[in-house]
Parts: structure tokens; C-alpha cells; sequence
């Protein structure tokens, strides 16, 4: 027995509190926006908020890394042999950034279609567990969700087979760009996110990237000028509810729970972020006033705001964004070091990787406590 989802509803019809959950959620998304919508880029601020969903989200996985680990690893700075399990982990989640930052180059002449979903599936799981499960193709295969030890007849939920798969598939596509779609933007979001999760496309990474939709889609539909919302912590934080209520709308059908479920959510997370991006907005303001107190600032604000994209960097890395010598570089770093904006971390006399340490501690704020391991998909 498999269930095969129906096609998105055109419409839903929302109870008095799902409304007001959805006015509430609407209000604060664009709170979330304009804050960091203060920036000429507002991709300064959400760099760091995603490499933080990065690490939230691949815990639901049950995949695990700190913040430095994962900034460490993106600088390319080696690790021990005896850190390799470490080292798998950590590049999980980097392929969750590289995912986004994919999904969004690509959301300039592609919408979110079937071909965006592979393109994204092939990032995330490029050399990494899973990485044999067929990345940036659909499953060709039965699979369910359930103990890896379990026959498919003690399944929680087996999606759809192959070939209604497909057609489920072709309708996902097919129902997100309506020429005339009435129903509000963050409803058809929730309806996108648990249809794609019914559908379970792929051998491995639906939940990741699942969960990497929601924001892409709200950039696409212009709620968001940057993926600034994420949910995995809110996610984590009721996981039982989040899969309850998934299941609940495929067996009764019950849309409200759901979307009121999602839509509190949202408001949550966006509350958190707003929070989030005004405390790394107070601590770039602050940076920038003592870097503008050393003469001759200019190269050095350049490298702080590249601290905020990816807050590890080399004098190689400095000498290349402020196009100067690596004599000046290294000045620069001095001059950062001095004023407690960088740190040295390798402990080499070559090839230093330097670490913006109170912005690598956004990464980690408010992390969720590691719970047990999620039921594996098969």
C-alpha cells in the first residue's frame, strides 16, 4: 500500500483563527524584510542566517557540526583523520549553503520546477552520505519512511511509486505558477511544502530540501528580497507535531491544522530573524565605527562586510578584494586583529586561516538541543 497525493487545491477555506495566524505571519515577514531590507544587499545579512539553517536543518537529519567547524571546512582549513566523521557531517551542511546560494543563482531565469529540484539535489548531496542515491535524479524506486530495519509493511508513510511519482510531480509544477492563483502566498507555500514531502521525490535529502524550498519560494514570489525566513528550528523545536500533522492531511485531509501549525511558524521564525538581523546589523554598525577610527578605514571595511558573506578569510582573500599587495593584506589583518574583529586560528606561521569570531557565535545562537534521530527513509 503507497499513498499517492491528489493535486494542490485551488483553494482553501480558512477558519477565523487561520486567518488571523495568517495576518500575523504576513506582518511579521515583512518586518523581517524591511530590516534587512536597510542594506543595499541584504545578502550580507542573510549569509549568516543561512549558514545557522544550514546547521539547524541537518540536525533533523541527525547530522551534526558547529559553527566553526563548518566555517573552518568552507575555508578549506584541513582536519585530522581522526575528525573524518566530523568532516562528513560538516560538508553536509556546507552543501546545504552551496544549495541555496545555487538555488537562488538560479531562480534568475528558472522558477521553482521539477529541473530546479534536481539541480538543488545534486549540490546537496555532491560527495557526501547519500551520495550514491542516485543526486539530481528522481527516485526510481519504491522507497517509505520508517526504521532502516523494518519491512515496508511497518512503514509510518510510503509515498507515492514511481510512475504516480511523476504525475504528482508534473502537478506540483504545474499548480505553483497559476496565471491566476488565489490563495495567498505563505498558504500555498505551507501546500507546496507538504505536497513535496508527500511526493518524497528522491532516495535521500527530501526533508533538507524540503525545507530549502520554503524560502526560495518566498524570494521567487517576492515576500522575501533575501532568504532571510528559515524554519528548521522551528521545526526541530515541535518535530512531533510537524510530522503528525504532515501525515494527519494525508490520512483526514485536515488542511487547517496544518496551515495554522505552518503559519504560526512562520511568524516565530520571522520574529527570530528580525531579532537576529538587527544584532548582526548593531554589530556590523559597531565595527564599522571603530574600523572608521583607524586611518585610512577604507580597505578595511571592505573586508568586514566580507566577514559578514563568510566569516573566515586569508590574507590571500584580503589581498584579492581590496586589490592591494599581500603586504597590505597583512596589514589590514593586523589592523582587524588589533581592534578584536579577527582571530588567528590554525596556529601556523603560513597559509593562516583568520576567524570573525562573534560572528561565527550568530551561527550558533539559540541552536535547539539535538533530540533523537528522525525515522530513516528507505
Amino acid at each position: 500500500m503507497a499513498f499517492v497525493p491528489d493535486a494542490m487545491p485551488a483553494e482553501l477555506r480558512l477558519g477565523t483563527g487561520t486567518v488571523r495566524l495568517l495576518e500575523d505571519a504576513v506582518y511579521t515577514l515583512g518586518l523581517l524584510n524591511g530590516s534587512a531590507g536597510r542594506l543595499v544587499s541584504p545578502y550580507l545579512i542573510g549569509q549568516p542566517l543561512l549558514r545557522r539553517e544550514a546547521i539547524l536543518s541537518s540536525r533533523i537529519e541527525g547530522t551534526f557540526t558547529t559553527p566553526e567547524q563548518l566555517v573552518l571546512l568552507e575555508a578549506g582549513v584541513p582536519t585530522d583523520e581522526e575528525d573524518e566523521r566530523i568532516t562528513a557531517d560538516t560538508r553536509e551542511v556546507l552543501n546545504y549553503v552551496r544549495a541555496m546560494e545555487r538555488g537562488l543563482e538560479l531562480l534568475d531565469g528558472l522558477p521553482v520546477s521539477r529541473r530546479l529540484l534536481r539541480e538543488l539535489h545534486a549540490v546537496l548531496l555532491h560527495g557526501v552520505r547519500g551520495g550514491r542515491d542516485l543526486p539530481g535524479e528522481f527516485r526510481r524506486e519504491q522507497n517509505y519512511i520508517g526504521s532502516q530495519h523494518a519491512p515496508i509493511s511497518d512503514a509510518r508513510f510510503v509515498p507515492p511509486p514511481v510512475d504516480e511519482m511523476h504525475t504528482a510531480l508534473d502537478a506540483w509544477e504545474h499548480d505553483l505558477h497559476l496565471e491566476h492563483d488565489v490563495m495567498p502566498t505563505l498558504v500555498r507555500v505551507a501546500v507546496a511544502h507538504y505536497q513535496f514531502e508527500a511526493i518524497h521525490p528522491f532516495r535521500d535529502g527530501n526533508g533538507r530540501l524540503g525545507r530549502l524550498l520554503i524560502p526560495l519560494l518566498l524570494c521567487e514570489r517576492g515576500r522575501l528580497s533575501a532568504p532571510l525566513l528559515y524554519m528548521s528550528a522551528y521545526f526541530e523545536r515541535h518535530r512531533q507535531a510537524y510530522v503528525d500533522l504532515l501525515l494527519r492531511v494525508s490520512t483526514h485531509g485536515d488542511w487547517e491544522s496544518w496551515l495554522a501549525f505552518f503559519l504560526q511558524g512562520v511568524a516565530e521564525c520571522a520574529r527570530d530573524g528580525q531579532v537576529l538581523t538587527e544584532d548582526l546589523l548593531a554589530l556590523r554598525e559597531r565595527y564599522h565605527t571603530q574600523v572608521r577610527a583607524v586611518r585610512s578605514s577604507g580597505p578595511l571595511l571592505t573586508v568586514v562586510d566580507d566577514l559578514f558573506r563568510v566569516p573566515t578569510t586569508t590574507p590571500t582573500r584580503v589581498a584579492q578584494l581590496i586589490g592591494k599587495t599581500a603586504a597590505t593584506a597583512g596589514s589590514v589583518i593586523t589592523k582587524l586583529q588589533d581592534l578584536g574583529i579577527l582571530v588567528e586560528v590554525t596556529g601556523r606561521t603560513r597559509n593562516r586561516v583568520y576567524v570573525a569570531r562573534e560572528i561565527v557565535g550568530f551561527l550558533g545562537r539559540d541552536m535547539v538541543t539535538p533530540t533523537t534521530r528522525p525515522p530513516a527513509t528507505r
